[in-house]
């Protein structure tokens, strides 16, 4: 049946469109639930040796502060090389058999590093973990999986996954490391990346057909100009910057409260898991200032502010409960920049250029993990404890200045809509509708009108009746 056979026969029978539609809702459903559950799976094996690896690590043979830098980072730069190239492969073999090698990849990386017994090992075994690319072919399936209008909210609720895993790795990697180790967590990992190919082939939705989505995909044609732009290369300066500073305080913070403050690695998790929640409520008042009194940029910067006050205090910190509370500033500080980053990205790309937007940023946070790892290990073994710290406030010294000098949000969304025969003057009619890009997706089967919408007075009931009434 071609695409105007399917509208008029939806048309001419409303329950045949209602049914279609709670299906479609139910697959969407079902598709988010299962991508992020895979994504989250993938996030946990990565995170949780990160506040537990520095205490292993210094008793490897050969181990120095560098190579344990390497060995915490060196997946972001396999991963930030090949998550372009592994969405690309998915676009020409399929998302799901891609998917399928990348976690493969994943749980044979896992193993090497499992089974090691010396730093090197861990560092090769790290490595082809991050050569399990699936980001990108993760975020094509979940477009595929997603019609136009809602797929925001789809890459939203793996979004919100991402950011849970890796609160729930910080807590959980204490107390699987006071259970099985470092090399069970790392064997648990790979377990790990074996149930998700199995929710991979089991619960995942097959999608119809699977095609190019300019706001999900990195489209080849458009990298030039995205790099070009200094308002999005601010941005993806600032999440290398933010994976930069994690990877940094986190080679030498396990160790501080080990060493300086008695506090034992099984112990860890108990001050890790009130921090996180003391940080969460902090943060989602500002979150709501930022978005409703439209002051993003006084927040974003005063976020970034923040990880300077708490790494200043990291510096300065010889008593627990001042350490426990620059923790808490830096989490807090962390937790908003980490989930304003895409949005802002949002906002500041171009609505059909959103997809090699994120893509760029996405390379930026990987190359970040990498250069946190390997710099902040330099910086520990050749300036100390100390030496790490002051990195770190010099490099957030460069981003506060990135931020408070960047131009002023939009406050426009990115709206994806499949349309037949709607003109842009149409659609511009729409309340609440900004920006009007109208692109002939011919793998699509039809136009999709990509749009910049003010969200608050955005008159969405209108805007889906003008395309379904074509």
């Amino acid at each position: 049946m071609s695409s105007s056979d399917s509208h008029q026969s939806s048309s001419n029978d409303p329950l045949a469109l209602d049914s279609l539609v709670q299906d479609l809702a139910a697959q969407e459903r079902r598709a988010g639930m299962s991508l992020a559950l895979i994504y989250a799976f993938r996030m946990l094996g990565l995170f949780m040796i990160l506040p537990v690896f520095a205490l292993y690590a210094e008793h490897l043979p050969g181990a120095t502060p560098l190579l344990m830098g390497l060995a915490m980072g060196i997946y972001g730069l396999t991963q930030a090389i090949l998550q372009i190239p592994f969405g690309m492969w998915s676009d020409r073999i399929g998302r799901k058999p891609v998917i399928f090698i990348g976690l493969l990849i994943f749980a044979i990386g896992s193993l090497i590093a499992g089974s090691a017994e010396t730093i090197e090992g861990i560092i090769f075994g790290r490595a082809i973990q991050g050569g399990g690319a699936i980001a990108a072919a993760l975020m094509a399936l979940a477009a595929d999986l997603s019609r136009e209008e809602h797929r925001t909210k789809v890459m939203a609720f793996i979004g919100i996954s991402i950011g849970m895993s890796f609160a729930v790795s910080m807590v959980l990697g204490p107390i699987v490391n006071d259970w099985i180790g470092i090399s069970g967590i790392f064997y648990a990992t790979a377990v790990l990346a074996l149930v998700g190919i199995a929710v991979l082939f089991l619960i995942v939705p097959d999608p119809v057909q699977s095609h190019f989505h300019r706001d999900a995909q990195l489209e080849t044609q458009s990298l030039l100009s995205v790099l070009k732009d200094t308002q999005l290369l601010r941005l993806d300066i600032g999440i290398l910057i933010l994976h930069f500073v994690l990877m940094s305080i986190f080679l030498v913070l396990p160790l501080i409260l080990q060493d300086e403050f008695g506090v034992d690695s099984h112990e860890h998790w108990q001050i890790y898991l009130p921090v996180f929640a003391v940080s969460l409520i902090i943060m989602v008042p500002f979150i709501i200032i930022a978005e409703k009194k439209q002051a993003m940029k006084q927040v974003f910067s005063g976020a970034v502010f923040s990880l300077m006050v708490a790494t200043f205090l990291f510096l300065q910190s010889h008593m627990l409960w001042l350490t426990i509370l620059a923790l808490i500033i830096f989490f807090a500080g962390f937790n908003l920049l980490e989930a304003s980053l895409p949005s802002l990205i949002t906002k500041t790309a171009s609505a059909t250029q959103k997809g090699t937007a994120m893509g760029v940023y996405s390379s930026g946070q990987f190359f970040g993990a990498f250069a946190g790892g390997s710099i902040g290990g330099l910086a520990h073994q050749y300036l100390g404890i100390d030496g790490v710290f002051i990195t770190v406030l010099a490099v957030l010294t460069v981003w506060l200045l990135l931020a408070v000098t960047m131009k002023k949000p939009s406050y426009l969304s990115t709206y994806l809509l499949k349309v037949e025969g709607i003109t842009a003057e149409q659609l511009l009619a729409v309340a609440g509708v900004v920006e009007v890009s109208l692109v002939d997706e011919a793998d699509a089967s039809g136009q999709v009108a990509y749009l910049k919408v003010k969200k608050r007075i955005l008159d969405e009931e209108k805007l889906l009746s003008l395309a379904a009434s074509k």
